[in-house]
C-alpha cells in the first residue's frame, strides 16, 4: 500500500490529519535520536487561529510508538481539561497550556529533557557561548530561566510562558530542568531542537578539553543568526519532509 493509500484510509476521519502526521514523526524521531526521556517530556501543535487549541501527545505514552490518531485536540481555555477521561499528563498541561493560551506566536512547543541541552541547563552560568556557526545560530535568541520552582504544574506553566515576551526569544534553557523550543510550524520547531541540541553538544564536548575557547565575536554571531533567520530555503521544512520519508520507506507506523 502507498504512502497515498495510507493516508486517506487513516486521516479519512480524523481532524488535523496533516498535523498530526508532522507531530507524529516529530516523535518518532525524537525517541530515535535519545532525546526524549522515558514518558516524561510533550509536544504540542496549535490549530486553530488564536493558537489556543492544540494536538499533544497523550499521557504516558513513549514517543516511538506515538502515532497520528493517538494525539489528544485539546483546548488550552478549558478549565475542565483535566477532568477528561484521556486527560493529558499534568505539567504537560500546565506548561504547554500556558504557553498557548499566553504566547500567541508560539505555534509549536517541544519540551524534553534532552542530555546536552539539560547539561547546559545545569551549569552555573547556562548561555550558550557562539563557537561554532550552530551555536551562533541562536545568538541573541535564547531566555534562560534561572528560577526553577519544581514541577510544570499550573502556576510554574505560567511563570514559564512569561519567558517568552520577546518574540525573537525560540528557545528556553529551563534552569535545573530541560529545554523548551518554539516556532511556527512543526519543521520549523524540531529543526531547531534538533539544532541546539547539536550546539549544546559541541560546546559541552569542547569544555571537556580544558582548553580555552574560540568564541566569535557578538557582531559575527548575530550575522550568522539572521542569515539563518532569512536563509531563501526552507531546509527545516525538508528536514522533516526527509525525516517522514525515512520512516514511511520503514513502514512506520507514525501515519495511523
Amino acid at each position: 500500500m502507498s504512502v497515498t493509500q495510507i493516508s486517506e484510509r487513516a486521516g479519512s476521519n480524523l481532524q488535523f490529519y496533516e498535523q498530526r502526521v508532522d507531530l507524529a514523526a516529530a516523535f518518532r524521531w525524537t525517541a530515535r535520536l535519545n532525546m526524549h526521556e522515558a514518558v516524561a517530556n510533550h509536544f504540542s501543535l496549535a490549530v486553530n487561529d488564536d493558537g489556543t487549541q492544540l494536538l499533544i501527545n497523550p499521557n504516558q505514552m513513549h514517543f516511538s510508538r506515538i502515532r497520528a490518531s493517538d494525539l489528544l485536540l485539546i483546548d488550552a481555555n478549558d478549565p475542565d481539561t483535566m477532568k477528561r477521561p484521556d486527560a493529558p499528563d499534568p505539567t504537560a498541561w500546565g506548561l504547554h497550556g500556558a504557553i498557548h493560551r499566553n504566547v500567541p506566536h508560539a505555534r509549536c512547543v517541544m519540551h524534553v529533557h534532552s542530555v546536552h541541552a539539560t547539561v547546559l541547563a545545569s551549569l552555573a552560568d547556562s548561555r550558550l557561548p557562539a563557537i561554532d556557526q550552530n551555536s551562533a545560530m541562536f545568538f541573541g535568541r535564547v531566555v534562560v530561566d534561572e528560577h526553577y520552582g519544581g514541577l510544570a504544574f499550573e502556576e510554574e506553566g505560567e511563570r514559564c510562558s512569561r519567558l517568552f515576551a520577546d518574540p525573537k526569544s525560540k528557545v528556553m534553557v529551563m534552569g535545573n530542568h530541560g529545554v523548551l523550543v518554539i516556532g511556527e510550524t512543526v519543521g520549523d520547531t524540531f529543526d531547531r531542537l534538533y539544532y541546539f541540541e547539536r550546539a549544546c553538544e559541541t560546546y559541552i564536548k569542547a569544555l571537556w578539553t580544558g582548553q580555552a575557547l574560540r568564541v566569535l565575536p557578538d557582531a559575527v554571531a548575530e550575522t550568522v543568526a539572521r542569515q539563518m533567520d532569512a536563509y531563501p530555503v526552507d531546509n527545516a521544512g525538508r528536514h522533516l519532509q526527509e525525516l517522514k520519508a525515512i520512516l514511511d520507506e520503514e513502514g512506520s507506523t507514525y501515519r495511523n
